[in-house]
């Protein structure tokens, strides 16, 4: 009897391990938030259309948010996910939508007209770079990378100077947490084994290589989540290739401020 208890409790042990590093980790509450925040008739057609690739319903729920909190969308471009945020922290909560100068110049113009002067409450525009986010430490309950990771490791080849300061990048992104505070990161994956050079030339980054990065800046990984997977995604193309772009395969990591 012994024997046959220690095989159930192995067994459990390895199915409760399964089940988080699948990603499940959002309660019921989460996913009725963010199916609402979804389904808001005020959502443009676009947004809807974007739906399809990037699967809000699944992302969402993994960011744990209530209302009343406050959460931040980084390098957060347009604002896709910002509105979906504000709807799930309410009124009451706030989002910081930030874009630093090299992704602001794209969308400066429409964010300030849907956004500036509290336009759209709760969404607040950050314009800062990576060296001083400009956010209180403490402060922030959820933070979301879509898609934008990868580029700290890129530099324009006809620009000068350094790559951009990824530690430091990430100490300021972990000291606006609070203890417990989540964040989400989304991004195109590369071959396994192959680190941080396709980030340059491809556009991707390995899946390996980001968990070790965030880990080893002190954050703590809750789960992976296989929502945007695609195993047929041919992984040395580029992710503007006609042939894979909006289609490509994207991992999700969840990790948490200890």
């Amino acid at each position: 009897m012994q024997k046959v208890n220690s095989i159930f409790v192995v067994f459990f042990t390895l199915m409760v391990s399964s089940f988080v590093v699948s990603g499940c980790i959002a309660g019921p509450a989460q996913s009725d938030r963010a199916a609402a925040a979804i389904a808001d008739p005020d959502r443009s057609a676009e947004a809807r259309e974007r739906d399809l690739r990037s699967r809000p319903d699944a992302v969402l729920p993994l960011l744990d948010l209530e209302p009343g909190d406050t959460a931040v969308d980084v390098f957060g471009g347009g604002g896709y996910y910002a509105d979906l945020m504000a709807a799930m922290v309410g009124d009451s909560g706030t989002v910081w939508l930030h874009n630093n100068a090299q992704y602001d110049r794209y969308v400066k113009e429409s964010n300030d007209e849907r956004y500036g002067g509290d336009a759209r409450p709760p969404v607040r525009l950050l314009r800062s770079e990576i060296d001083d986010l400009g956010i209180a430490p403490s402060t922030v309950d959820a933070a979301l990378l879509v898609m934008s990771y990868h580029d700290l490791y890129y530099k324009p080849k006809d620009q000068e100077g350094p790559y951009p300061d990824v530690p430091l990048f990430m100490s300021n992104l972990k000291s606006a947490l609070k203890p417990g505070g989540r964040l989400v990161i989304i991004d195109h994956a590369a071959a396994a084994g192959t680190g941080k050079a396709p980030a340059q030339d491809l556009h991707r980054i390995d899946e390996a290589f980001a968990r070790r990065d965030f880990e080893q800046a002190g954050f703590r990984f809750i789960a992976s989540d296989p929502a945007l997977r695609n195993p047929a995604d041919d992984h040395s193309k580029m992710v503007f290739d006609k042939a894979i772009r909006g289609k490509t395969d994207r991992f999700i990591l969840v990790f948490e401020k200890p």
